[in-house]
């Protein structure tokens, strides 16, 4: 990201999520909150392309999600989450160097649930629709369903590796 870039993003109220892992790789993700909801974006750039020059459909996806994600902590007060469900509907191509926008609406939380839409926009156009459910999790859950994750993840490389 430029240096002009980043300080446009600041100069709009916006600011960097602290983020590891892959989310890392991709971002910066940038957040606000405007009038009370919670806004996301994504300046993109060349190692966001795909074969055809344009964002790459996984990179939209994973900024819906997360958006959609962190948010649902937020409206349920809850610092574990699961996504168990999530859909996403390409509306238009994004463009590398557009800012990617997503702006997540919760629809009902439950005692377990959280339902949430949002649109990731550039400028005025919509680039994709999703929706999702996130799974509240207690706290020795989360652990537990990272844990088992990460051994499957670790068993599947094992075995693909292995000569």
């Amino acid at each position: 990201m430029t240096k002009s870039a980043a300080a446009r993003m600041t100069s709009d109220g916006w600011e960097i999520v602290d983020t590891s892992g892959f989310l890392h790789l991709i971002g910066p993700l940038w957040q606000r909150v405007v009038d009370g909801s919670h806004e996301y974006a994504l300046v993109t750039e060349d190692k966001h392309h795909n074969r055809r020059g344009l964002v790459q459909g996984g990179v939209i996806m994973t900024l819906a999600d997360r958006s959609c994600g962190m948010t649902a902590r937020y409206a349920a007060g809850k610092e574990h989450m699961a996504t168990v469900q999530f859909d996403t509907h390409f509306v238009e191509s994004g463009k590398i160097g557009e800012t990617l926008v997503s702006r997540p609406h919760v629809v009902r939380i439950t005692r377990n649930l959280v339902f949430i839409t949002t649109e990731v926009t550039a400028g005025h156009r919509v680039i994709a629709m999703a929706s999702g459910v996130f799974k509240i999790l207690k706290s020795s859950r989360a652990h537990k369903v990272f844990s088992t994750l990460t051994f499957c993840l670790s068993d599947h490389l094992n075995s693909t590796l292995a000569p």
